[in-house]
């Protein structure tokens, strides 16, 4: 009696034990799914091994609420969006220190004559081709080495008669991560670091100028979206491109 006793409560134990360990496997694959990403879905406009332009949907935007709804699809020729893209400057984000030892820093552009090249007409078909909850993003990428890359990246949509512009990252260099997820491909609106750059456009006039709270002042973020008027731009094109017929 006493070895069927004792083999019984053996088996109890193995069963005990069997069951624990698919209770912490159960418990381990459910803290997996709370911190999985999720998943943005889009459609990809155009993309090479290092390079892409999607369309991503944004999660904002309410269908049963138009005027929350994007004007798109929206016509801009790749003409129109070159000059856009050539308007977008970044500098520098100094805090008063800085500029007192090093002064202002200077404005450069955000894009390269190449990468412009690329975006251009993707863009074009992007927002020729975005629905009014979608977002038109890009990402350009330099391999530096096998676990490292200079990354810009970014996204746009039209609201209205407003172009919103927004830049995530701007020659930032990305280190990818021996064990986990890779971010930067996958959300190319967000920053993968503290952003240390202001972003502008020519002609200033056409930009409309967006509230600020003290915390975004402090961490740089103030500038990293651009809203511009694409009536104001539009007019200011015409009278620079037309200086005698100018009001």
């Amino acid at each position: 009696m006493s070895a069927e006793l004792s083999q019984g409560r053996g088996r109890r134990r193995i069963v005990t034990g069997a069951s624990s360990l698919t209770l912490l496997s159960q418990l381990f694959l459910w803290l997996l799914a709370g911190c999985a990403i999720p998943y943005v879905p889009y459609r990809t406009i155009y993309e090479d091994p290092v390079n892409y332009v999607r369309l991503e949907e944004d999660d904002a935007v309410l269908p049963e609420w138009p005027p929350g709804h994007h004007a798109h699809p929206k016509t801009l020729t790749a003409d129109q969006i070159t000059r856009l893209l050539n308007g977008l400057t970044v500098k520098e984000h100094r805090i008063w220190l800085q500029k007192w030892f090093q002064g202002e820093a200077p404005l450069v552009p955000v894009f390269k004559d190449e990468e412009v090249t690329l975006l251009a007409p993707q863009l074009a078909e992007a927002f020729a081709a975005a629905q009014y909850n979608e977002r038109v993003t890009f990402y350009l990428s330099q391999p530096q080495t096998s676990v490292k890359r200079v990354i810009t990246s970014g996204g746009m949509y039209v609201h209205g008669d407003l172009l919103h512009v927004i830049v995530g990252n701007w020659q930032i260099v990305y280190g990818i991560p021996l064990y986990g997820m890779i971010y930067d491909r996958r959300y190319p609106m967000r920053p993968t670091a503290a952003k240390g750059f202001d972003l502008f456009f020519e002609p200033s006039e056409a930009v409309v100028k967006q509230r600020s709270s003290v915390w975004d002042t402090i961490f740089a973020n103030t500038k990293d979206e651009l809203v511009i008027d694409m009536t104001r731009w539009q007019a200011s094109v015409t009278a620079r491109s037309n200086p005698d017929h100018a009001p």
